[in-house]
């Protein structure tokens, strides 16, 4: 059986920041290298105008991490000072939305890591901390310096992370400053730092798809629960395309 196919949007530079005049396309190889350590076979996606086209030619989606997401008045979400937030440019929020929204209609396995947590979150109907350090003073640092430095997490027991991980705590490394305030009906919060800031998020209903958010980077941690939580996803899409085959 061929390996599935996992989709991976990249990251847009649209102001000159690796090389000014030029618009660049990336993202850290390290999301590839975890899909292909877990038996997929990673494929990125550059933003383009038929999204749902791609989700045809995939078995499951990663979301990466990328930069901020803009305030969402319609939900309640309060403004923040702009000068500490590095906005998502508009062109590739509105691709990563539409690519994600595609997913989910085919009910793809969809794995969302920090920023792709988050959109994961509003698509499901959910609201977001624009900026921690403003919203919520009496959190813990979660943007911290360097990817060695860890906290704690406590994950819900009887969840899909739960069986993945173990249901004790850990830690995880931690590099941002937005985060989850709650979510919608579509999923449930089952991690979450002793401060209480959301960590994880999963579908609320036990007969959906693969579908999974966390805050942390496990693509950058090479430690057994990184690789089980890629091993799980992977599992999923492979599921995924052995359906489509028989079908």
């Amino acid at each position: 059986m061929r390996r599935p196919r996992i989709g991976i949007p990249l990251g847009l530079d649209d102001r000159g920041r690796w090389r000014p005049g030029r618009e660049y396309l990336y993202i850290d190889r390290r999301y590839a290298d975890a899909i292909a350590q877990a038996g997929g076979l990673p494929l990125h996606l550059p933003i383009q105008d038929d999204p749902e086209s791609l989700v045809m030619q995939i078995d499951g989606l990663l979301v990466p991490g990328g930069d901020d997401l803009p305030p969402d008045p319609t939900r309640g979400e309060k403004q923040a000072d702009a000068t500490e937030l590095d906005w998502v440019p508009r062109e590739q929020h509105e691709f990563d939305r539409a690519l994600l929204q595609a997913s989910l209609g085919a009910r793809l396995p969809v794995f969302g890591i920090c920023y792709g947590m988050q959109l994961l979150a509003r698509a499901g109907g959910g609201k977001l901390i624009i900026h921690l350090p403003s919203e919520r003073p009496e959190a813990a640092v979660h943007k911290l310096p360097s990817n060695t430095e860890r906290h704690p997490i406590v994950v819900e027991a009887d969840t899909r992370l739960a069986r993945t991980l173990g249901a004790t705590a850990g830690s995880v490394n931690s590099l941002h400053h937005q985060a989850v305030a709650e979510v919608g009906a579509r999923h449930r919060i089952v991690a979450r730092s002793p401060d209480g800031i959301v960590e994880a998020i999963e579908a609320s209903s036990a007969k959906a798809p693969f579908e999974l958010g966390v805050q942390w980077h496990p693509e950058k941690l090479d430690t057994p629960e990184s690789r089980a939580l890629f091993a799980d996803f992977v599992s999923s899409c492979r599921a995924r395309a052995a359906s489509d085959q028989d079908g």
